[in-house]
C-alpha cells in the first residue's frame, strides 16, 4: 500500500464507518493540498485491491473497510516472513528488532492463541479480546 493508499485507509479504519470520498477529502487537507479526483482515484485504486467496498449512495459511494488495520498488518508480516529462505533466523532477526513493549505484546498474543477454549472465567481477557464474540 502506497504513502496516500495509507493515509487514506487510516482514516476509513480510524472512524469505522462507510465514509465519502468528500469526509475522507476534507480530513487529508487539514494536511496537504489534495485534489477531490485523487481522493477518488486512491479510494477506486483500494476498491479494485480489495481493502474497501462500497456502496452506491445517489451518485456517490460510501467506501468501508473490508478488513482491520490488525490483519492488514499480520498480512504484510505473513508476507514478508514467507519470503524468507530461513524462517527461523528471521524470526529471531525480528524479535531482536522489537521493542520490550513490543516483545510484551508478542507474549500476551502467544498465550492467548495457546489458551484452551474452556468457557470459564479463568482466562486472562474477555472472548472479546482473544477475537472471539
Amino acid at each position: 500500500m502506497g504513502e496516500l493508499e495509507d493515509a487514506v485507509m487510516t482514516r476509513v479504519w480510524k472512524w469505522n464507518r462507510p465514509v465519502t470520498v468528500r469526509e475522507v477529502l476534507e480530513d487529508l487537507q487539514k494536511e496537504r493540498s489534495i485534489a477531490y479526483t485523487t481522493v477518488m482515484t486512491v479510494l477506486d485504486n483500494l476498491h479494485q485491491k480489495g481493502w474497501v467496498r462500497r456502496e452506491a449512495e445517489g451518485r456517490a459511494y460510501r467506501y468501508e473497510a473490508v478488513s482491520t488495520r490488525a490483519a492488514y498488518a499480520a498480512a504484510l508480516m505473513n508476507e514478508a516472513w514467507s519470503q524468507s529462505d530461513n524462517a527461523a533466523a528471521a524470526l529471531v532477526a525480528f524479535f531482536g528488532m522489537m521493542s520490550e513493549e513490543q516483545r510484551q505484546a508478542l507474549t500476551d498474543a502467544v498465550r492467548i492463541v495457546q489458551l484452551p477454549e474452556t468457557g470459564t472465567d479463568e482466562n486472562p481477557g474477555s472472548a472479546e479480546d482473544r477475537g472471539g464474540r
